[in-house]
């Protein structure tokens, strides 16, 4: 069987699931867990893995990780394994999206909750397209001359701070081991045109780091602050000072810091001991990090001596930029535009998101792209912008994020197509020896 009609089986099988995808896609959206508590999550990927004849699938890995692996028996190869990868986790947010099977979840037992919980950055999409994927190439064992993970990864969101988890703990845990990957993938639902792959050379996403940030002073009643040391306005003058901290760097590479959550001890009439401060530190380029934590750890420090207070401040749970190299992305255009359509493959900006795919990409070369999925076209700039009658455009992470299920497919047949092209020599990077392709 020639290529163009391997292609078009691929399309013809990802057609068949796709109402199953958007059935799971559904039942995931409306039963979400947190990281690192994926546990039904994970039960139900590994079932239909399982029912689907694989080799392996194996389970328990890093947490609720889990890799079902398909091992091609089509002659003339062999030696290329593609790793195809979903996060699973969802989010701290409440759901508003809208849809009839919007979450009423809530965690009460997670650490700092209750929490009501959402798949508003769209991992519900992620594993269902994927699940989907593996339905098709399973189908289609005798004509893959290598072998297929797939790679379900928990904790994508970070785990709580007490606790391993995500794709460092996958590697770490010998999820790739055996076999060892050639090629990672990985694709992100976006707030872009539906159909539409947006693809970037070099850092697709930024380099991140948690940061905390403890503000001590002296507890003491509300009536005599005199008698004690109030951390708060300290920590209210590490807050406005983190606003400058982007004139201190270069203005030419993008970081932010952000503190999106603060935790007190006190009480309304209570001067408490510590102020806690919580966020992310975002570099586009990964060598400019060191330098804004030392900023940001003297500014901290500083500001709250000038209070009479202390501040402690750690870095933890850092996470590699998305790197795609020039070879990779040169190899996958094609395959892309073999799916979509040429018009709907677009380059697209940097962005200080982060995604810890980047510890595969980083490790065993690949590319990971954005997926649209929502009511928009792009504008004479190429930026998206909504379309008049419909839902908008709605950020990840954002309580009304949404995503069509109609497009749950094309999400199917990019991870079956790039599957197959890699497999059969047709994408690989090729312009060095290095294993990034860079």
């Amino acid at each position: 069987m020639g290529s163009e009609a391997i292609h078009d089986e691929l399309d013809e099988r990802a057609a068949k699931t796709a109402e199953r995808v958007v059935t799971w896609r559904r039942h995931l959206h409306r039963y979400p867990e947190l990281s690192n508590r994926e546990v039904e999550t994970a039960r139900l990927v590994a079932d239909h893995l399982r029912s689907l004849g694989l080799d392996e699938v194996r389970t328990g890995i890093a947490g609720h990780g889990v890799v079902g692996v398909l091992r091609g028996t089509a002659p003339g190869g062999g030696e290329r394994v593609v790793a195809l990868r979903a996060d699973m986790d969802a989010l701290p947010v409440k759901d508003l999206c809208g849809a009839d099977f919007a979450s009423q979840v809530v965690d009460a037992d997670y650490p700092g909750g209750p929490f009501p919980v959402s798949h508003a950055c769209g991992h519900d999409c992620h594993t269902a397209m994927l699940m989907g994927a593996a339905t098709v190439l399973a189908g289609v064992r005798d004509r893959l001359p290598g072998t297929v993970l797939f790679v379900f990864q928990p904790a994508e969101e970070g785990p709580p701070v007490t606790e391993d988890g995500g794709a460092r703990a996958m590697v770490d845990a010998g999820a790739f081991s055996d076999p060892v990957p050639t090629m990672a993938f990985g694709m992100h639902v976006t707030p872009y045109p539906k159909g539409y792959v947006g693809y970037r050379i070099g850092n697709q996403y930024g380099a991140s780091t948690l940061v905390r940030i403890v503000v001590t002073g002296e507890q003491v009643h509300g009536s005599t602050p005199w008698e004690g040391i109030d951390p708060m306005p300290a920590a209210g003058a590490v807050l406005t000072g983190i606003g400058q901290l982007y004139r201190q760097v270069s203005a030419f590479d993008p970081v932010t810091v952000t503190i999106g959550h603060v935790e007190d001890v006190g009480r309304f009439n209570i001067i408490g001991q510590t102020v806690t401060l919580w966020g992310t530190v975002r570099c586009a380029v990964e060598s400019d990090m060191a330098e804004v934590q030392r900023r940001l750890t003297t500014l901290a420090e500083h500001s709250a001596a000038a209070y009479g207070a202390t501040a402690s401040v750690e870095y933890l749970q850092s996470v590699p930029p998305v790197h795609n190299s020039g070879a990779w992305v040169e190899a996958g255009l094609p395959t892309f535009r073999r799916v979509v359509g040429r018009e709907r493959v677009v380059e697209t900006g940097a962005t200080l998101g982060y995604d810890d795919v980047s510890e595969f990409v980083s490790r065993f070369g690949g590319l990971y792209v954005m997926l649209g999925v929502q009511d928009a076209t792009l504008n004479a700039s190429g930026r998206p912008v909504h379309v008049e009658g419909g839902r908008g455009l709605v950020t990840n992470h954002n309580p009304h994020f949404y995503a069509d299920d109609d497009t749950l497919v094309t999400g199917v047949r990019l991870h079956a197509h790039v599957a197959h092209d890699h497999l059969t020599g047709a994408l690989v990077a090729r312009d060095t020896g290095r294993p990034d392709g860079g």
